[in-house]
């Protein structure tokens, strides 16, 4: 087939009804997903100058398959017939509102060539890019080319060839794309999963960059990045997969599971015995089957999200809930540290030195204190929870969405806790009346401010939150208090003395060793000292406390690098996933919070931003 000129926009009435129905959606600004009636799809879901193509065909090319599906804009076609009938209609019509429109055809190679399964290196693959004529069109290979790459290579390097436009058949500036399948062993076709994925990734990624370039060279529209070509739209997959995750998630609260309901009788106990024997810790009874609910984890399917990123997203959070279910099957057990430590991961040596200093730097003031400190903890569970409810309020009043509730309970240790949109008050707490504020900003200000503002993105996930988002929110929370202005050399070293004692949990200290070092190396009161390790050595030994300190090293790094906070209130999110909100919201996926942290409206919170920008470290947030 010749090439030929652009067409006019087609009449509607010359086209088949499926398609006629697409080019009205078009007109009238919708979005547009057609199945065609000899197989394939279009999908459309908004007026973009470019659409990504594959021709399926008699040939195999699953992984070409995904990466078209994974665009904003694409088509799927049984053969060249049908692909150049429907793209010279909808490309007409896109051309003329736009100013300019591509196609990058994208198929995958017979073979790869250059790999053998005994091999004894891992050679270069081929990816071979071709180009029509036009100098938009040049131009966008250039980029995907350099693109493809720069990939990191963790496996094979790509090796891009630039030929000719032969065999370009649509009437539109064109790429051609074919890529080795290097995702499958040769002989046996056996697929590797990890190299499929990156490799699906990857070249998405350099599809991406080709259209930007093309985007940028005729000026058809103002992008910030090439992300912001991406999806904007879930689709019902995406909706169903989140869902599905989400009733795994709900069936359990891991923290409440795994958290003693017997505090005050254990510190009795302990105290009883001279402080030399480990109180035995009473447990909520699970109300899930274990097993039952990771059959039901693992029989989500994620094939048909179409969207890398949000692939890799709920893959990351369904490894993260197999490890919690496995930690609560595993419960007072030798197991429960190992799988916690998989979890958390281990204290890093660097982080045991910074908490180690900040105890001998910021003085003993919880043992010089003596009995005084106890004396001034007049704020009780019933000040604390009106001024909660008091706080609460405050956000239900600025965005309707935050409906959060507080319950005081007998079956927490000495404090607070958040569960989902619950605040839950321990009825033993008692604290200084300076530290319900900062207190409180750390819990609903970060925690169910968070959860929230997750639940108005539309997709549950960033109200539960995305793996590893523990360590950033706790960051973030124990930052709010220094914006409150709460940040105290008590506070500081009950932070780093959890560090400590995680770390000789993992090393193999028992209880007893862990407070005696808090108590006797580190001068903590003896209730205080029980505290921390009540909370690192619950149901067999939890690495989760460590995650302050370091959350907070992060979030400081992060603002002495001048990065924004905007993202982390989003949803509840890990450090490594500020990158993918940043470019989930350039896509229009996700939008601005629903409500900010109070906490940013103290008179003193911007100049501590300011400071906390400049570099700073935590001994640097104890105003004195």
């Amino acid at each position: 087939m010749k090439r030929a000129a652009a067409p006019a926009p087609r009449d509607t009435a010359d086209a088949p009804d499926w398609l006629a129905e697409a080019l009205v959606a078009i007109k009238d600004g919708k979005a547009v997903r057609k199945d065609l009636p000899d197989g394939g799809r279009l999908h459309i879901d908004r007026a973009l100058p470019f659409v990504c193509l594959h021709i399926s065909g008699d040939e195999e090319g699953p992984v070409a398959r995904e990466i078209a599906q994974a665009n904003a804009s694409y088509l799927i076609a049984p053969d060249a017939n049908a692909a150049v009938s429907v793209i010279g209609a909808i490309g007409a019509l896109l051309k003329q509102r736009l100013g300019a429109f591509m196609v990058l055809e994208i198929g995958e190679l017979a073979r790869d060539e250059l790999l053998t399964d005994d091999a004894p290196y891992l050679p270069p693959f081929k990816i071979e890019v071709a180009a029509s004529p036009e100098g938009p069109a040049r131009i966008a290979a250039t980029a995907f080319a350099k693109a493809a790459e720069a990939t990191e290579a963790k496996f094979r390097t790509p090796r891009v060839e630039l030929r000719e436009a032969e065999g370009l058949d649509v009437p539109f500036p064109c790429l051609r794309v074919r890529f080795a399948p290097i995702y499958r062993q040769r002989e046996s076709g056996n697929i590797y999963p990890q190299l499929r994925e990156r490799l699906i990734a990857s070249i998405f990624d350099a599809g991406l960059q080709a259209f930007a370039a093309f985007v940028r060279a005729t000026k058809c529209m103002n992008i910030s990045t090439h992300r912001a070509l991406g999806r904007k739209a879930f689709i019902d997959a995406v909706v169903r997969t989140d869902r599905s995750i989400d009733e795994v998630a709900s069936t359990f609260d891991f923290l409440l599971a795994v958290t003693p309901i017997n505090a005050d009788a254990a510190w009795s106990d302990f105290a009883a015995s001279e402080y030399r024997r480990a109180p035995r810790f009473l447990y909520r009874p699970l109300t899930l089957q274990v097993e039952k609910a990771k059959r039901k984890l693992f029989s989500i399917a994620f094939d048909h999200l179409e969207d890398p990123v949000l692939y890799q997203l709920y893959r990351e959070k369904q490894q993260e809930l197999d490890l919690q279910l496995s930690l609560l099957s595993a419960r007072e057990t030798a197991k429960f540290i190992e799988f916690g430590r998989a979890l958390y991961g281990p204290v890093e040596p660097e982080l045991l030195r910074a908490a180690r200093d900040i105890l001998v730097r910021a003085g003993d003031e919880t043992a010089n204190a003596g009995p005084q400190a106890v004396a001034e903890r007049h704020a009780d569970c019933y000040f604390v929870e009106q001024q909660a409810r008091a706080m609460i309020a405050e956000y239900r009043r600025r965005y309707a969405g935050f409906d959060a509730t507080v319950e005081v309970r007998d079956d927490l240790p000495s404090g607070l806790m958040v569960s989902g949109d619950r605040l839950l008050v321990a009825r033993s707490t008692a604290m200084e009346v300076e530290r319900v504020e900062p207190i409180l900003s750390h819990e609903i200000g970060v925690h169910l401010l968070t959860y929230f503002n997750g639940s108005a993105q539309g997709l549950r996930l960033f109200r539960s939150g995305l793996a590893g988002y523990e360590g950033m929110q706790e960051g973030l929370a124990v930052f709010a208090e220094y914006l409150t202005g709460g940040m105290s050399s008590e506070r500081l070293r009950l932070i780093a003395a959890r560090v400590v004692a995680c770390a000789a949990m993992l090393d193999g200290a028992s209880l007893p060793e862990a407070y005696q070092q808090l108590v006797k190396d580190h001068g903590f009161l003896k209730a205080d000292a029980f505290n921390v390790v009540l909370r690192v050595y619950r149901s067999g030994g939890l690495a989760k406390d460590a995650i302050y300190l370091r959350g907070l090293l992060q979030l400081l790094s992060h603002l002495a690098a001048d990065g924004a906070l905007e993202p982390f209130w989003m949803g509840k999110i890990a450090a490594s996933h500020f990158g993918v909100m940043q470019e989930l919201s350039a896509r229009g996926l996700l939008g601005v919070p629903a409500v900010h942290p109070i906490f940013l409206d103290n008179p003193e919170a911007p100049s501590r931003l300011a400071k906390a920008r400049t570099g700073m470290s935590p001994l640097d947030m104890v105003e004195r």
